[in-house]
């Protein structure tokens, strides 16, 4: 496994970043031995990143691997607190339910500019002064905006930035991937770690996984990848695209017939975007709980994830 060094946090990370949405309550929703035997797989293999948040009602998962492997890797949580009360709340949470006295990185989740870092400014202060405290190692933000990136570096006291990197730049909400690229590597230069999310596009790019996989791999700017694992066999192709290799065909087909499905994410707005693009005319919208929003007629549905890039709130995903 490759390790990279993150920024300037002095901390280590595997290249191969585990993201654990894939496994939780929101997606797979594995059995919680079953989900904390996939990290424990994982961390066997080298990869010492784990990527979390509070949103993903995961840490039992996470709480259990770490007591079975008795070591604590690089974790990543995140949390929408935008004062002192929530950031507080979220920092006990997050120690409390994964056991940990420490957590290596926090973040505020999903920063779109300047304007929204201002307006957390309570939490990310809470976050810098838990962290001289030793409580936290790391301070950092998730962000789906070329704009976000851009502020974080300019900010001066964050540590580590996680962005939305893809060869197709789906889910970037306000700019291309060229102009991303540029953002992410500037914020590099200036000391910040990166690590990528999305860089299979949500499942959008799963055909297409060797090409999107190289991509991101052979950005010098991004520090680690984080890629959303449910299973043993996921996690060993995907081992084999870290390490160069083209993985076993058995496994590769056996991934193929994988039974998946288009998800719209609860936060949907309805603003019909994705049904005007579809063109297999799959997708709708309808009232849930008094609101539009998009739904998938799955007897349409051919998963080609165009739908995807036309979301501006990164809503669809393919698992």
């Amino acid at each position: 496994m490759e390790y990279r060094l993150l920024g300037k946090t002095g901390l280590h990370v595997s290249r191969f970043c585990f993201g654990t949405l894939t496994l939780s309550p929101l997606q797979a929703n594995l059995p919680l031995e079953q989900g904390a035997e996939l990290l424990q797989e994982a961390y066997s293999y080298g990869i010492n990143f784990w990527d979390t948040a509070e949103l993903y009602a995961n840490y039992d998962y996470l709480r259990l691997a770490i007591k079975k492997i008795k070591d604590l890797p690089v974790i990543v949580t995140k949390t929408y607190a935008y004062d002192r009360k929530g950031a507080r709340a979220s920092l006990e949470k997050a120690r409390r339910e994964m056991d940990v006295d420490i957590i290596p990185i926090f973040m505020l989740h999903e920063q779109e500019s300047a304007l929204t870092l201002q307006g957390h400014k309570e939490a990310l202060d809470f976050f810098l002064e838990a962290k001289e405290k030793g409580l936290i190692k790391a301070v950092g933000i998730s962000c789906h905006t070329v704009a976000a990136v851009e502020a974080a570096a300019d900010l001066g006291c964050l540590d580590v930035v996680h962005a939305i990197v893809n060869f197709k730049g789906i889910g970037i909400k306000d700019g291309t991937i060229e102009q991303m690229l540029r953002a992410v590597t500037s914020a590099h230069q200036s000391g910040l770690g990166l690590y990528a999310m999305k860089v299979l596009g949500g499942g959008h790019l799963i055909p297409e996984a060797d090409k999107a996989l190289r991509f991101v791999l052979d950005l010098e700017a991004l520090d680690s990848l984080a890629v959303g694992i449910s299973s043993p066999e996921e996690l060993r192709v995907n081992l084999q695209y870290f390490q160069g290799m083209k993985p076993p065909e058995q496994l590769v087909r056996k991934l193929a017939r994988k039974r998946r499905r288009l998800k719209v994410d609860d936060w949907c707005i309805g603003c019909g975007s994705c049904v005007q693009n579809c063109p297999q005319r799959a997708l709708s919208l309808q009232h849930e709980d008094g609101q539009l929003k998009a739904a998938v007629d799955h007897t349409r549905c051919i998963l080609c994830g165009y739908c995807g890039a036309f979301c501006p709130e990164f809503c669809l995903k393919i698992f």
